[in-house]
C-alpha cells in the first residue's frame, strides 16, 4: 500500500470509487451515494482543500481523506457555528481545517491506513485548529473513536444532530500543528 497526496483533479478522476470506499465504510443506501457524489465533486474547488488516498499494489482505493478551510457560508461550518457560544466560535472557527471525510475499506481497516491518512492531513492543514465530525459511538469499541483520542482531539460538542440525519454527532477538535509522533505513524506519502 502506498500513500499519495491527491490534487483537486485527482480525486475527481477516482470519484466512483471514491464514492464506493465512502459507502462501504458508512454503510449508506446507494440513493444517498448519488446524493453525496455531488457534494465531493464540489468540495475539490474550496479553499485550502487538500486530500490524501492510499492504494494497493494494483491501483485499487484503499481509502481516502480530504478537508479544507472552514468558513462561514459552508453548510456544515455553519451548523456547527450556530451551536457554539461566542468563546468557542472563536477559538475553533476563526481558522479552520475541517477534515471533510475520512475513509478506509473495511476489508483494509484495523492496519493503521487510517492513522497515516489523519497524520497526513493535519501535516498539510492550513489553520490553528481542525474540526471534525463523527457519529456517537462507544469510544472503547469504535476504530474511529479510538483513533481520534489517539491523536488527542477533545470534545467540542456532543450529541449534535445535523439536519436531515437521525444520528447523534460529535463535533471534535485539536489545536495545529501536530508535534512529532513516534515513526510507526508517519506518513511516507508519494506524490502521483
Amino acid at each position: 500500500m502506498r500513500l499519495v497526496a491527491w490534487q483537486p483533479d485527482d480525486l475527481l478522476r477516482r470519484l466512483d470509487d471514491v464514492v464506493a470506499v465512502y459507502g462501504e465504510a458508512m454503510g449508506y443506501r446507494q440513493e444517498l451515494l448519488q446524493t453525496r457524489r455531488g457534494y465531493i465533486g464540489a468540495h475539490v474547488r474550496r479553499p485550502g482543500f487538500r486530500a490524501v488516498a492510499t492504494l494497493t499494489t494494483d491501483g485499487r482505493l484503499a481509502g481516502f481523506g480530504y478537508g479544507y478551510t472552514s468558513g462561514p457560508g459552508q453548510w456544515w461550518h455553519d451548523q456547527v457555528r450556530s451551536a457554539l457560544d461566542d468563546p468557542a466560535r472563536d477559538h475553533w472557527l476563526s481558522d479552520c481545517f475541517e477534515v471533510v471525510e475520512l475513509h478506509v475499506r473495511p476489508a483494509a481497516q484495523g492496519h493503521g491506513i487510517g492513522a497515516r491518512q489523519l497524520r497526513a492531513l493535519l501535516a498539510m492543514a492550513d489553520g490553528k485548529t481542525v474540526l471534525l465530525s463523527t457519529p456517537e459511538a462507544d469510544e472503547q469499541k469504535s476504530r474511529a473513536w479510538r483513533l481520534y483520542r489517539r491523536f488527542e482531539f477533545v470534545d467540542v460538542l456532543r450529541d449534535f444532530y445535523f439536519p436531515g440525519d437521525e444520528r447523534a454527532f460529535a463535533i471534535l477538535g485539536r489545536e495545529l500543528p501536530m508535534v512529532d509522533r513516534p515513526a510507526e505513524d508517519a506518513p511516507g506519502i508519494v506524490g502521483i
